[in-house]
């Protein structure tokens, strides 16, 4: 059943609760803001004193907030759990409202897949008789909530047109994901097992129900070129992935093709050199034509990956240029919010130390030359 506006809101099924007491249901009478958050995503991170400022203006009206935490990384639950009370000490003392906690996937599957939410943040606001009144980003409770305080917002035909839009265009993304996830777990139990045949299977199922997904090609390749090491039939695929990429004109295809040619962690020894270089020739020029250093975009990606081709085919300095520059475009050390933005940095600082062949720093992050093995960044079967 879909979740919408005017439908009873699901209950809080949390593993523990961090901070404030427990919420068992929701309180007739009372207005309650769920968010849906993660420490690792900076626009959740950075809009928390916006929901701490919210709690304290309308506690006197009857609102009460809850974060819930249902995305955090760790090896296990514990470490989780852990990290994610030592980060809220550190980071937020003085936090004035309720932290749920949940690593069992009961609170996405109660609120964000029938809500057809894909990302985070995403805030539920609950009325006062228990009922959905939004869904959507935090940014519009300025808004929404004087609106859904006064009894207005529910009946409004502007709330009535921005969950259909919302609804009209998450569907198709959840037909989709429903589709894909019994091909995806089919081919990660088959590649846990190294079942290379059940694995290319499932994707060539995956690709010839949707043959334009990037994650279902990309592990095609990826299977055939680096598990399987078939050459004769993974060659001609490599190729038209490639074509492909260039004739979409697309950054995430041409990255990813990128990936699969020169990221040092792969074995490219059966690989025809010629070829090989000729494709990132290609590759690497229409991905820089799509980035230009005197843009605005962000260019940690794409730069990698072409100064990667470039140091390969023997131009060191075009290679090192590449990285110095993607290291400009993000403005500065001081501008790193989270830590997925370190993650990237630190990533460049690798490839960085590895061409020049010494130590090199930006800010309080520093990285020296390895034996040319670098920590992953892409993932495959989409």
């Amino acid at each position: 059943m879909v979740l919408q506006i005017e439908s009873p809101a699901p209950s809080i099924q949390a593993e523990t609760w961090l901070r404030g007491e427990p919420l068992t249901s929701f309180e007739p009478g009372k207005v309650y803001i769920v968010e849906f958050w993660a420490t690792w995503c900076g626009s959740c991170v950075d809009g928390m004193p916006h929901l701490m400022q919210l709690q304290e203006k309308y506690r006197e009206s009857g609102v009460e907030i809850v974060g819930v935490a249902a995305s955090e990384r760790a090896p296990t639950a514990d470490e989780a759990r852990s990290t994610l009370d030592a980060w809220l000490t550190e980071k937020f003392p003085n936090l004035n409202y309720r932290i749920a906690f949940d690593s069992t996937g009961e609170m996405d599957k109660l609120w964000m897949e029938p809500s057809f939410s894909f990302w985070i943040p995403t805030s539920f606001v609950v009325d006062r008789d228990g009922c959905i009144a939004f869904i959507g980003e935090p940014t519009e409770l300025d808004e929404v909530l004087p609106k859904v305080l006064n009894g207005s917002w529910r009946t409004s035909d502007q709330a009535k047109s921005a969950d259909a839009e919302r609804i009209a265009e998450g569907e198709p993304i959840a037909r989709e994901q429903a589709l894909k996830k019994p091909i995806k777990d089919r081919y990660r139990a088959a590649v846990e097992k190294k079942d290379w045949k059940t694995a290319l299977s499932a994707i060539e199922e995956g690709i010839a129900l949707m043959p334009d997904n990037l994650g279902f090609r990309r592990s095609h390749v990826n299977l055939l070129l680096h598990k399987m090491k078939d050459m004769q039939v993974g060659l001609p695929v490599m190729r038209q992935f490639v074509r492909d990429a260039i004739n979409r004109n697309s950054e995430n295809w041409m990255v990813a093709a990128l990936d699969e040619l020169f990221f040092p962690n792969l074995d490219h020894s059966h690989f025809p050199s010629a070829e090989r270089l000729a494709m990132g020739k290609q590759l690497s020029e229409h991905i820089l034509a799509l980035n230009p250093p005197e843009s605005d975009k962000r260019k940690l990606l794409p730069y990698r990956l072409a100064a990667l081709y470039y140091h390969e085919s023997g131009n060191k300095d075009r290679a090192i240029e590449l990285i110095e520059l993607a290291l400009k475009s993000q403005g500065g050390p001081e501008l790193i919010r989270d830590e997925d933005e370190q993650g990237e940095i630190s990533h460049l600082l690798q490839f960085l130390a590895y061409f020049k062949g010494e130590k090199v720093c930006y800010g309080a992050l520093c990285a020296v030359p390895n034996n040319g093995r670098f920590d992953s960044w892409y993932t495959v079967c989409g």
